[in-house]
């Protein structure tokens, strides 16, 4: 199984990294402020302007530790990765099966089944915590409609109604977002999803815990011999990790939104760690970064029970686990793909 706590984060702006032996050296203004050693590192994220050095690629490449460059709001820029390796046996399945439209739409069905539902028990976890908000009837009843389109994907579909179903029940979900934060309302209110750029704090701290759960899923799917560039609801496009944003769709809602909900509720996150540039993009101060990913590795510590192989695991593992899974059911070790449904 994975390590826990395996990525280095770096968010200083100006920082450069560079090969210090078997170590990642972390320098400011050409004075080191740490050093990591690589032995069981499995991914670097820089964030912002840090330059890295070539030897420290070449490291990096040769022991299989992916280094990720993201803009300051988490979007993806590069990735520097070594060698793919894996079975090429279960990678041209998934390329067969990423062009078969029924084999995409069967797993495409799973992916967004497990959003959905995923999606409607963050609500009612919220119903539960705090059942006398405002909008508490609002609420209800889109984890009602939400119900309904988990119902419509019990039965096979093609792809675009996948998609359809996908967008009808994003909108449904995030119509009612707001009501779910009870804190800071006058400065972390929500209208609607934007994305790029992120237009107000509460879609900067989204868009940039998507944007690290997208690198986890992308690692977790090499890891087990996948492309995370071959997807089946997310189709081909340069640039873009197709199969890694299938996989992150179960996480979205109680992983990524969940947190930035309580980051949000528990006031760990201000008003004055966000800045609004001239183009109306939001972004958030180093500090707020820093306690973000502070509190998404505290997260994925935490244990959580996997129905489908019944037993505590990491959420830290979770990824890992359901790319395990889907590489045997591309395999043919499983009849089909079980997605995670969070309880």
């Amino acid at each position: 199984m994975k390590r826990l706590l395996n990525t280095l984060y770096v968010t200083t702006e100006g920082a450069y990294l560079a090969r210090d032996g078997e170590t990642v050296a972390v320098r400011v203004k050409r004075e080191v402020k740490m050093r990591v050693p690589l032995v069981g590192l499995d991914g670097i994220i820089c964030l912002g302007r840090v330059g890295c050095s070539p030897q420290l690629m070449h490291l990096c490449s040769r022991r299989g530790v992916t280094i990720s460059f993201l803009s300051e709001t988490g979007r993806f820029w590069a990735r520097v990765q070594g060698p793919v390796s894996g079975n090429v046996l279960l990678r041209r399945e998934q390329y067969r099966r990423a062009d078969d439209p029924s084999g995409a739409a069967e797993l495409a069905r799973a992916f967004l089944a497990a959003k959905i539902a995923n999606c409607r028990a963050v609500l009612l976890r919220a119903l539960r915590d705090h059942p006398d908000i405002p909008g508490a009837a609002e609420v209800s009843s889109a984890a009602d409609r939400l119900r309904i389109y988990l119902h419509r994907l019990t039965q096979p579909a093609p792809l675009h109604l996948c998609r359809g179903f996908e967008g009808e029940a994003g909108k449904v979900y995030f119509d009612v977002f707001d009501h779910l934060i009870v804190a800071q309302k006058e400065h972390f209110s929500f209208s609607r999803r934007s994305r790029r750029p992120p237009l107000d704090p509460t879609n900067a701290l989204l868009s940039f815990l998507y944007a690290i759960l997208a690198h986890d899923a992308a690692s977790a799917l090499e890891s087990v011999g996948l492309d995370p560039a071959v997807g089946f609801l997310h189709r081909d496009r340069p640039g873009r990790p197709g199969l890694a944003l299938d996989l992150m769709e179960e996480f979205r809602p109680f992983l990524a939104d969940r947190l930035a909900l309580s980051l949000i509720n528990r006031q760990q996150v201000r008003p004055s760690g966000f800045r609004t540039t001239a183009t109306g993009a939001v972004l958030m101060d180093d500090d707020t970064r820093k306690t973000v990913l502070k509190a998404y590795q505290t997260r994925k510590q935490e244990e959580i029970y996997h129905p489908f192989l019944d037993e505590k695991i990491p959420v830290g593992l979770l990824l890992h686990a359901q790319a395990m899974l889907l590489a045997r059911h591309l395999r043919g070790d499983l009849d089909a793909y079980p997605a995670f449904f969070w309880r």
